[in-house]
């Protein structure tokens, strides 16, 4: 077996097992869920809800593989509010970990007017920028980290998620054929590390009895609004 190939089937074993990690964790969920485009979803990935020291760990160990196996370089790591902090944080001290220290910065919402002020905390940016988030929805919580890491002399570089949801995204309420992913790497210009994606999950209900029942749906679902 040849290297790319033998890099394939890791990336594609990690995220299987992530994909497992999440249903056992209660983060994927299947049913009827609405998500912020309107749309009804079989299925609904709720990050939020690695919720204890253990499973954060965890899921930051997948973060940390997909971006070691995937080849992106940069200098910092940045996490957004909210979500994006805690899990840039547990990907810092992971990557440490695994002998690659990086320094982490993060965003408040609202600028602070004591102390050092401003609204960002943490080490310095500078040089490439990698941001650190659950999901891209619709690209916007990326154009305001672009424009916070672009504001403090950084190159916005790389965007690492937990799972690409493979969907058209929207704009002014109607579907457009490319996915926010798409968006983010095509129109801003960044690469984008996905622990796992749509096609996983689906390629993971096919192979697993329990939820074979869910795979029909969300196919269905993928056929009407994915993108390749």
């Amino acid at each position: 077996m040849n290297a790319p190939q033998a890099a394939a089937d890791e990336q594609d074993r990690l995220a299987q097992d992530f994909v497992q990690f999440a249903i056992d964790s209660g983060v994927l969920r299947f049913g009827e869920f609405k998500t912020k485009a309107g749309r009804m979803s079989p299925y609904f990935f709720n990050a939020g809800l690695f919720d204890d020291g253990a499973k954060l760990g965890r899921l930051a160990q997948f973060y940390a593989r997909a971006l070691l196996a995937s080849g992106i370089e940069f200098d910092v790591i940045f996490g957004p509010a909210y979500k994006g902090i805690p899990l840039g944080a547990a990907v810092a001290v992971e990557l440490a970990r695994l002998g690659v220290n990086k320094p982490f910065a993060y965003n408040r919402k609202e600028a602070k007017d004591h102390g050092e002020g401003g609204t960002l905390v943490g080490a310095p940016l500078k040089g490439r920028v990698l941001i650190v988030d659950d999901v891209i929805s619709a690209g916007t919580a990326v154009r305001e980290s672009i424009a916070l890491i672009q504001a403090a002399g950084a190159t916005p570089h790389a965007v690492a998620i937990a799972l690409d949801r493979q969907e058209k995204a929207t704009e002014h309420g109607q579907d457009v054929p490319w996915s926010a992913v798409q968006y983010v790497q095509n129109t801003l210009g960044l690469q984008v590390c996905a622990i796992a994606k749509l096609a996983h999950l689906l390629q993971h209900l096919r192979r697993t009895d329990n939820f074979l029942q869910f795979y029909d749906a969300v196919a269905a679902y993928r056929g009407r609004y994915g993108v390749e």
